[in-house]
């Protein structure tokens, strides 16, 4: 009788072990995100997509905001390798300079995804994806919006051109395809390139100089991204001159503050870069664990935005 019930509770002891240790064994996943900074409605948006989405899952979330500076990234990546997270997500603030730590995050085994912005380094073993937008062909876009809308315009398009960061991805990736598309034709002429870092305060500070030095003579403004060109309108208006009538103007992500400008009448066009990326980060974080492979290229759809459809496309917008 004793050794039966001594076998029926070690039975009982080993269920209750076998069903304690899934449990034990499922801890969060957890991830170390550093974010570039809030410089724009485009950035703050997919912050927020990314701790909502990480919530959603489940996932443990670390999460440093870089203000735009390069070090502190190399920084926030140095403290996720110290405490050992599960996966590192970053947008890179610029392409080069990421070798070192990227190599550290390597030795330590920890996986990388690049999200948004690119890196230039010729190892591509050290991230397993990128996923995000095509800049370059954003700028495509761009220039075969202006290409169609000035076909018959006579004489020279002068063009002043509002940058990104200065070495980041997407200044870089959108100047070449909208160049490339130009390049066909000759009338099609930038006069003058500057950035304006992605800031509305600073697109308004360049406009202005612009306009200065060019005056009438410019016919489009192309901008790298909404903000720059929300800024560059408010200089347009303080010359004097009506934006997206005496110069055509034409920006890049399609936030709702560009759907506000278009509607306004004062913005002729926005190229899609969608900030949502934080569902489609949070899968690949889930499928890294359990042991899946990830494309090396996840590319987000998108299109784009001309003033006439503003008004009815505006409350479908999430961003």
């Amino acid at each position: 009788m004793r050794t039966t019930r001594r076998t029926t509770l070690a039975a009982a002891g080993a269920l209750a072990l076998s069903v304690a240790l899934p449990a034990f064994a499922q801890k969060k996943i957890v991830l170390g995100f550093s974010q570039i900074g809030a410089e724009s409605e485009w950035r703050t948006a997919n912050s927020e997509s990314i701790k909502s989405s990480a919530k959603d899952a489940g996932i443990e979330l670390k999460f440093s905001d870089a203000q735009q500076k390069q070090e502190n990234q190399i920084k926030a990546i140095r403290s996720f390798i110290a405490q050992k997270v599960d996966v590192i997500a970053f947008s890179p603030v610029v392409e080069s300079g990421w070798g070192t730590v990227l190599r550290e995050a390597k030795a330590a085994k920890i996986p990388v995804i690049l999200t948004d912005r690119a890196v230039n380094e010729k190892d591509d073993s050290l991230w397993v994806t990128f996923m995000g937008s095509d800049f370059v062909e954003e700028g495509r876009k761009a220039g075969r919006w202006l290409v169609e809308k000035m076909k018959d315009h006579k004489g020279e398009v002068n063009i002043v051109e509002l940058q990104g960061t200065v070495g980041s991805a997407p200044a870089i990736d959108r100047k070449k395809g909208f160049e490339e598309i130009l390049k066909a034709d000759p009338k099609f002429k930038i006069i003058r390139s500057q950035t304006g870092d992605f800031t509305r305060a600073k697109g308004k500070e360049v406009m202005e100089a612009f306009l200065k030095a060019e005056g009438k003579k410019i016919n489009v403004l192309y901008a790298h991204n909404d903000d720059m060109a929300i800024g560059a309108i408010q200089a347009i208006e303080e010359a004097g001159l009506k934006p997206a009538k005496d110069i055509t103007i034409i920006s890049i992500d399609a936030v709702k503050g560009a759907f506000e400008a278009m509607i306004a009448g004062k913005l002729n066009v926005s190229v899609e870069c969608s900030p949502l990326l934080g569902p489609q980060l949070m899968q690949a974080v889930k499928d890294l664990k359990a042991g899946k492979t990830l494309p090396k290229r996840i590319v987000t759809e998108e299109t784009i935005f001309p003033m006439e459809v503003a008004a009815k496309e505006f409350p479908k917008r999430k961003y």
